[in-house]
């Protein structure tokens, strides 16, 4: 008896769709790909229940006949390539015809669909086909009211429970839901969107006429207009950039994104170009903002690595590579960077790329009398106690026979955590006029979730709609903190998360008080940089750090002092 079988079709079919469909997010991504090759110019995605219960994508696309509507549901079916020479000139997001096969093997699907804009008749048809499909099994096929393209969704994975298990919690599948659809309209501005979940519009983006436009429904004209648009192009390779200034860089990667081709993608290669153009302007444990839209020759790329087309892979990496590093190098060239604690500017690296770098509605002043008059070493006696400035954020005094080095930011990050989390009331301050905070639909959505642990900090924030915060008050150390940049990196550690793992259960409580606290407590915190020490201000650290109730480290288990004493010096020098 053969021990080698072909597998019954219907169980070739799940393991295909385990391949495509991972979670919801991914049923999303491949039906808006899906729709946007249909040439659609509206698309309206509905969500229930983190899209376990169901997904609807709606488009006003060329749609498909009876005929087309019945195929498309098998395996590898497709209009978008025809012979293998296709798979190295892609210039459409879905090729592989696997997305309706794969998502209805493990749902409940309903498809309503009408040919249009390439239809024979000259007015678009209304009557189109209506296929049912439970399992992957079509149903029933019928004649119903449609225009353009309906995919519903119900119930994914009724028929794999261990896959169903293993989703994570409502509020993390909404997060890669809601990353999905913003990834997909930031390319597609000429595309209109909106996004409804458990009956709460979350995002509803009119059609754009530049990425500039789209980024600014997104994410707000104020957080936009600081960064530095450029554009560049060499052969066969153009890259129209929006990139943080010397001085907006956040606490984690959420504003990170990549489009090659008008395809969200994720490159670790890119990545490392960006992070390599800043140089040394970049502090330890801080990134950058990037907005990068590339456009390669379609035959010099591969989106055909990875089923669900997460990675590409280039013919000449080294050249994207280059490329991409040497522009936004030229593009960043005068803006201020930080070296030891001092201001410089970066000299003339040679002719640039770049056919366009703006940054008009910024306003950023060089302090020239610090970079002139601060040494890297700095002896002061201010509040009659000397000690000396070693760069960055360190001095170092004289202190019980020995010698103390102190990191000035994680004292104060230390002190200002403890004032949040003990009782009683935090001394506030109410700005002149309200402050209005746009985040992305992801951030928005996890600061409503905490907001009341925020306002209890005395950062009181109320929710004004579709993705904006009004700021009423804030601790008074946070006077003239980066709110916008505080926000993100607080909506970006929630929920906790364990390296690229995100945990099944929301944090408890206390510990989610603790990590906002944390993160308010880094934002409130003195910097090092231009902001060279005072005296007076390093002695009142110093006391304020003694009453800690854990005076040696700060929030995230770095140390704030290290202490070396007469013993440990003399041994140092063999004495």
């Amino acid at each position: 008896m053969p021990r080698i079988k072909i597998l019954p079709l219907a169980l070739q079919n799940k393991i295909a769709a385990g391949e495509v469909v991972e979670r919801p997010a991914s049923v999303v991504k491949e039906l808006l790909e899906n729709s946007i090759d249909a040439e659609s110019t509206r698309i309206d995605i509905d969500i229930s229940r983190a899209g376990k219960k169901l997904i609807r994508v709606s488009d006003n696309g060329i749609g498909m006949d009876k005929e087309d509507a019945v195929i498309a549901f098998e395996r590898h079916a497709t209009s978008k390539i025809k012979e293998e020479a296709d798979l190295f000139n892609i210039q459409t997001l879905g090729f592989r015809g696997e997305a309706l096969a794969s998502i209805s093997a493990v749902s409940k699907m309903r498809l309503s669909t009408s040919a249009g804009k390439d239809s024979p008749n000259v007015e678009r048809q209304t009557i189109g086909t209506c296929i049912e499909a439970v399992g992957g099994e079509i149903r029933e096929v019928k004649a119903c009211p449609a225009i353009g393209t309906t995919v519903e969704v119900r119930d994914l994975f009724f028929n794999t429970p261990a896959r169903r298990k293993f989703l994570k919690s409502d509020n993390t599948e909404d997060h890669q839901i809601i990353d999905v659809v913003t990834r997909e309209a930031i390319a597609q501005y000429k595309i209109a969107f909106a996004l409804s979940m458990d009956g709460q519009t979350l995002m509803d983006l009119p059609k754009a006429s530049s990425e500039k436009e789209r980024l600014f429904q997104i994410f707000g004209k104020e957080f936009v207009v600081q960064l530095i648009e450029t554009e560049s192009e060499y052969g066969w390779m153009h890259v129209k950039a929006f990139i943080s200034n010397g001085a907006q860089f956040r606490g984690n990667k959420a504003n990170q994104f990549i489009f090659i081709n008008n395809r969200p993608a994720r490159d670790s290669l890119i990545s490392h170009a960006v992070y390599k153009s800043y140089g040394d302007a970049l502090p330890r444990d801080r990134h950058p903002i990037f907005f990068l839209f590339i456009q390669i020759d379609p035959e010099l790329v591969d989106f055909n690595v990875h089923p669900t087309k997460k990675e590409v892979r280039f013919a000449d990496k080294s050249a994207v590579f280059n490329f991409i590093n040497h522009s936004l190098e030229q593009a960043l060239k005068g803006e201020i960077h930080y070296s030891d604690g001092l201001i410089n500017i970066p000299a003339d690296k040679g002719d640039p790329v770049v056919i366009s770098a703006s940054n008009d509605d910024l306003s950023y002043t060089v302090h020239q009398e610090i970079a002139e008059h601060t040494p890297l070493y700095c002896l002061d006696y201010s509040a009659n106690m000397p000690y000396i400035y070693l760069g960055d954020t360190l001095v170092a005094i004289v202190d019980k026979g020995g010698l103390t080095i102190i990191d000035y930011h994680a004292a104060h990050e230390r002190i200002n955590y403890e004032r949040l989390l003990k009782k009683g009331d935090i001394p506030s301050y109410t700005p002149l006029f309200p402050q209005n905070i746009r985040l992305d639909p992801a951030q928005y959505r996890i600061i409503l979730d905490n907001i009341e642990i925020l306002n209890e900090f005395g950062l009181v924030i109320e929710d004004f709609g579709y993705g904006t915060l009004i700021v009423r008050s804030m601790p008074s150390f946070l006077d003239g903190a980066d709110i916008n940049s505080l926000l993100s990196d607080i909506a970006a550690s929630l929920p906790c998360r364990y390296g690229q793992e995100e945990l099944d259960m929301p944090a408890p409580l206390d510990s989610a008080r603790k990590a906002l606290a944390a993160k308010i407590a880094c934002h409130s915190s003195i910097r090092g940089g231009n902001e060279a020490p005072d005296g007076r201000r390093i002695a009142a650290l110093l006391k304020d750090l003694s009453a800690a109730d854990f005076p040696n480290t700060c929030p995230h288990g770095r140390p704030t002092k290290i202490t070396i004493s007469m013993n440990e010096l003399k041994k140092m020098f063999k004495k």
